[in-house]
């Protein structure tokens, strides 16, 4: 089951760094446009509070002690 983990550990890494660039963006106030139309910081913030729970929820389930015997049959 190394492989759950780590492909979790992975996902969960892959959020964190999507939260910090939503939370830089945030910081610096950096334009960014879509279709020539202008995305509000606020957005932003949302992306924060969305990436970093699923973030913490990744980490969270690799660190569950995995029971093998609830699987095999």
């Amino acid at each position: 089951m190394k492989s759950q983990i780590i492909g979790l550990r992975v996902a969960g890494t892959v959020f964190a760094l999507v939260c910090l660039g939503h939370f830089l963006r945030i910081i610096t106030r950096v334009d960014v446009l879509i279709a020539e139309r202008e995305i509000p910081v606020w957005v932003n913030a949302g992306g924060v509070l969305i990436a970093g729970r699923h973030r913490l929820w990744m980490w969270r389930l690799s660190a569950c002690p995995y029971d093998s015997r609830a699987t095999s049959s």
